[in-house]
């Protein structure tokens, strides 16, 4: 089993902590498999939508690192919730690097 930490807030301000993540997985794929509310990863994990729209705490967003062209673009999609700090979930991968990340997901685009 992994032993990495992610905190999630959900769109309902509920805030998960999961303590033992497998490094690899997708912060989008863990909170599927959490029913974490706000997240549906609707392409799959493709970056090909942005259900799985996170906002990265400032603290992370340097580990992290800024989203390439083609996440961007999908990012402007719902450019009406976008941050400085926003990343799409299914994009950003455990690693030992990451152990104990912050995020908050993203309310729904009005778009």
């Amino acid at each position: 089993m992994g032993n990495l930490k992610v905190t999630m807030t959900d769109v309902n301000a509920e805030t998960q902590t999961f303590d033992d993540v497998e490094e690899g997985i997708s912060l989008m794929e863990l909170a599927k498999q959490h029913g974490v509310a706000g997240i549906m990863g609707d392409c799959g994990g493709g970056c090909a939508c942005a259900t799985c729209h996170v906002y990265v705490s400032k603290d992370w967003f340097e580990k992290v690192g800024e989203p390439d062209e083609i996440e961007f673009a999908m990012l402007d999609m719902v450019a009406d919730v976008m941050q400085d700090n926003s990343r799409l979930g299914c994009q950003i991968k455990m690693s030992p690097e990451l152990d104990g990340i912050d995020v908050t997901v993203a309310p729904a685009s009005s778009y």
